[in-house]
């Protein structure tokens, strides 16, 4: 039987690619923010290289778990779309900027005050310590404007518009290099000029986001006060997402915490390596993104049969794309290995956790894909209670690599055993048909 245009292209694989390609260069704004610091840090000296991978974990740790703003208020913006309710999906989106400023601000104003007592906890040496407060501390001012970014980018998301983020993606990069050249080496700010430009570009995005997204409700007659029931109930609705992601935070601090004890090379290396896949993972993501608008969109409409079609193909778009960052990912690290340091030893043992990682990418093509679609279908609670089992199961392995002193190899394989556990909890639920629930709200 010969193989139509069909069978190869679907309606399914154009409302995927219409949604993840302009997501891709979205998403990887943080850490392609994170990549430039990386880059231009590297070169002031390997204790400052090492004070990024520090702070840079927990400032990813306050913004991480607030993560939600974004994906939780795809999910319901995305079922009201769905549904035909277009006012009220504005209305919900307005509900989480409110809530993403006043979580910004008091998160902000936890990280000056505790910035020094969150590095100590990680037990840097002296050099590293001092780089690493002044980086985190001068970081958290831009943590409202992270989360207001991350607010009104799930409600663009939800909307079905991914093309708005991706033009302030790419003018806040750009953006974040010229700062960050101008303030570290024109200005010579050192680490503290890397801070403050990143800073500097993740505020002008945020503000042109939520621009865009205030414009919108005018526009469809929501309103633009804050609502207390409202924003009540976007922040308990995000308590189970919350949850997740606090799993997969505590998954990558843990393994910073155990590469700073394995010494300053072990965390450096690390410290580029884990930049290289937090960049791989995200744009694996950006096909959960549209996975999220798509879902929402498909169950608000009472469609489940889309919903099924589009989540199989999606995985394999998923699976294929981390075979191709895999194989990027190692076949090209004499070209980028360089951009990040000129340490013989950090470069020897970067190579070897490189591999590790570049084999466990088409598996984590599959996670992030299946975690996107249950995030738009609005099954937090399965994700969080899959994510608290994925770490119990991962704990043991991370620090087995202490108690064995395995060096950061292993740790690297500690690590993708947890996204294996990951993926079995996700493909389960995925089998069957709890998730798919119909309805403008879960």
């Amino acid at each position: 039987m010969p193989v139509t245009r069909r069978s190869l292209w679907t309606s399914q694989d154009r409302d995927i690619l219409r949604l993840a390609v302009p997501a891709f260069f979205a998403l990887v704004s943080e850490p392609l923010m994170l990549l430039a610091d990386s880059a231009i840090i590297g070169h002031l000296g390997t204790p400052q290289l090492a004070a990024l991978g520090v702070a840079g974990a927990i400032l990813q740790t306050l913004v991480g778990i607030c993560v939600f703003l974004a994906y939780g208020t795809t999910s319901a913006v995305a079922r009201r779309i769905g549904a035909g309710d277009h006012r009220g999906a504005l209305t919900q989106g307005i509900d989480g900027l409110w809530l993403a400023l006043l979580l910004g601000i008091a998160l902000a104003i936890a990280g000056l005050i505790f910035a020094p007592q969150a590095i100590a906890a990680f037990d840097p040496s002296a050099e590293v310590t001092g780089h690493a407060v002044t980086y985190l501390r001068i970081s958290c001012i831009g943590v409202p404007s992270m989360l207001l970014l991350l607010a009104a980018t799930g409600v663009l998301r939800g909307m079905q518009d991914t093309k708005t983020p991706m033009v302030v993606a790419i003018a806040a990069n750009l953006a974040n290099i010229v700062l960050n050249v101008v303030l570290v080496y024109g200005l010579d700010l050192g680490i503290a000029g890397s801070a403050l430009g990143t800073v500097l570009a993740q505020t002008a995005a945020g503000v042109a986001l939520v621009v865009v997204v205030v414009r919108g409700a005018r526009r469809d007659g929501a309103t633009l006060r804050p609502d207390r029931p409202g924003i009540i109930a976007s922040a308990q609705a995000g308590v189970p997402l919350v949850v997740r992601t606090l799993t997969l935070r505590v998954a990558i601090i843990v393994v910073t915490f155990v590469a700073t004890s394995l010494g300053t090379t072990s965390l450096a290396a690390h410290q580029v390596a884990f930049t290289l896949w937090t960049f791989l993972a995200l744009a694996l993501d950006a096909i959960a993104i549209a996975g999220q608008a798509l879902t929402g969109r498909y169950l608000g409409a009472a469609d489940v049969v889309g919903t099924k079609a589009t989540t199989r193909r999606m995985m394999w778009w998923g699976f294929g794309s981390g075979i191709i960052g895999g194989l990027a990912l190692w076949a090209l690290r004499d070209v980028y290995v360089p951009w990040f340091t000129n340490d013989p030893d950090v470069r020897r043992t970067l190579a070897a956790v490189l591999l590790v990682a570049a084999i466990a990418q088409p598996l984590n093509g599959i996670v992030f894909v299946l975690d996107g679609v249950l995030i738009g279908a609005g099954d937090g609670k399965y994700l969080a209670v899959a994510g608290v089992l994925a770490l119990l199961a991962f704990l043991p392995m991370a620090f087995s690599v202490l108690w064995f002193d395995g060096g950061v190899v292993a740790l690297w394989w500690a690590f993708s055993g947890f996204m294996l556990m990951r993926f079995v909890t996700l493909i389960l639920r995925e089998r069957g048909t709890a998730w798919m629930v119909t309805g403008a709200v879960r």
